[in-house]
């Protein structure tokens, strides 16, 4: 996806990315962190004491998601 196909409504914060598509929000970062979706600065709203510093493209994430798989927990 282009950057330029986004509309700002497309930008979500890593919590609401979380609600819509049910991967986790370490997982969004992890892929935003190794360049699989980008991330922009966000508008510093703060909510229960966090300020929310990165919005990412929810369709990017809504693409990657349909092929997330949870992993299994290791036994050790």
């Amino acid at each position: 996806m282009e950057i330029v196909e986004l509309y700002p409504r497309d930008l979500v914060y890593a919590h609401e990315a979380e609600a819509q598509t049910g991967v986790p929000q370490s997982v969004i970062r992890k892929w935003a962190s190794r360049g699989r979706i980008h991330s922009f600065p966000g508008d510093g709203r703060s909510g229960n004491g966090h300020g929310y510093k990165t919005m990412y493209a929810l369709p990017e994430i809504k693409e990657l998601a349909k092929a997330y798989r949870p992993r299994q927990p290791r036994n050790r």
